[in-house]
C-alpha cells in the first residue's frame, strides 16, 4: 500500500467503509427516499399529470432490476466502485495515491474532481447518440418526481459504472472519498428530481451551489435547448463554468412539459418499453 501506509486515518477509514459499505448506503438510500416523499407530499411543485401507483412500480421495478444487474456483474467485476479505489490505493494506482495531501484536502479535492466527471459523463450521455439511446429512458418520464432520479436503464448503469472505474483508476481517490461522493450523488440526485416546492429565496441561496428542484427541472423540458442545459446533479458550478446553464424554463415551472416529445403517450410507458426503448427508432 504504497501511498495509503502514510495516511493512518485514510487506512482505517477506508477498511472500516468496505466492511460497512453496504449498510451506509442503504440506510442513507431509503432514509432519503422517504424524506423526499414526505416533503412531495407536504409541498408540491407541480400537479402530476400521471398516475402515481403506475409510475412508481415501473420506476422502482428499474432501481430493483438495476441492483440485481449490478449484483451479478461480480460475475465479470472483482468489485464495485468503493472496492475497486480500495485497490488502486493498495497498488499505488492513480494521482492521488502519488502525492501526499493532508486526508482532508484531498477528500474534497477527489470530490470535486469526480463530480466534473460525472458532469461530463451526463454531457456525453446527451451528446453521443449511441448513449442518448439509453439516457432517453430517464428522461422519457412524463412527469418528475423523486422516483425519475431513480429511473436509468440497466445497461447505462453498467456503463457508468466502468465509465466510473477508469476515473478512479486515474485519480486514485480514497475509498472513503469514493463512498462519500456515491452516497451524496445518489441523495442529491432524488432531491433535485423530487416534486418538491422551495420557497423562491432558498431556491436561489441553494442554487449558487448546489442543484435544486427547480434548477434540474429546466433539464426535463421538451425543449430540446433547455433539455440540453443543467447537467449537474451535485454542484452547479460546473454548468456555470462551462456556459450550459438555464435559468428558468420558458414556459415557467407549472406549465412548461416534463419528457421528452417523440414520447408523450401514457400508454408507452410500461417497463418492457421502458427496457426496449434503446433499441426502437427514434
Amino acid at each position: 500500500m504504497a501511498r495509503r501506509s502514510g495516511s493512518a486515518y485514510l487506512c482505517a477509514m477506508d477498511q472500516f467503509l468496505l466492511d460497512n459499505e453496504a449498510t451506509l448506503r442503504l440506510g442513507v438510500f431509503g432514509g432519503m427516499l422517504l424524506a423526499m416523499i414526505a416533503a412531495e407530499r407536504l409541498a408540491p411543485r407541480r400537479r402530476l399529470t400521471q398516475g402515481l401507483v403506475g409510475r412508481w412500480f415501473r420506476n422502482l421495478s428499474v432501481v430493483v432490476l438495476n441492483t440485481l444487474v449490478l449484483r451479478l456483474s461480480f460475475f465479470f467485476l472483482p468489485t464495485l466502485a468503493v472496492g475497486f479505489a480500495f485497490l488502486m490505493a493498495e497498488r499505488g494506482i492513480g494521482l492521488f495515491n502519488l502525492v501526499d495531501l493532508p486526508p482532508v484536502l484531498e477528500i474534497v479535492a477527489a470530490v470535486l474532481l469526480l463530480d466534473l466527471a460525472i458532469w461530463a459523463q451526463h454531457v456525453a450521455f446527451h451528446k453521443v447518440p449511441l448513449f442518448w439511446r439509453l439516457h432517453r429512458v430517464h428522461h422519457a418520464d412524463m412527469d418528475i418526481d423523486v422516483t425519475t432520479g431513480l429511473r436509468f436503464h440497466p445497461v447505462e448503469i453498467i456503463l457508468s459504472m466502468v465509465f466510473k472505474f477508469a476515473v478512479i483508476a486515474l485519480l486514485g481517490p480514497a475509498a472513503v472519498a469514493v463512498l462519500l461522493f456515491e452516497v451524496v450523488l445518489n441523495g442529491a440526485a432524488m432531491f433535485n428530481h423530487a416534486n418538491l416546492r422551495l420557497p423562491g429565496w432558498l431556491d436561489r441561496l441553494m442554487r449558487r451551489i448546489i442543484v435544486t428542484p427547480d434548477f434540474h427541472r429546466v433539464h426535463h423540458s421538451v425543449i430540446p435547448s433547455e433539455t440540453d442545459s443543467n447537467y449537474g446533479f451535485n454542484l452547479t458550478l460546473w454548468d456555470r463554468l462551462f456556459g450550459t446553464l438555464t435559468p428558468q424554463p420558458r414556459a415557467g415551472h407549472d406549465g412548461m412539459e416534463i419528457g421528452l416529445a417523440d414520447y408523450r403517450e401514457g400508454r408507452r410507458q410500461g417497463l418492457g418499453w421502458m427496457l426496449a426503448l434503446p433499441f426502437r427508432r427514434s
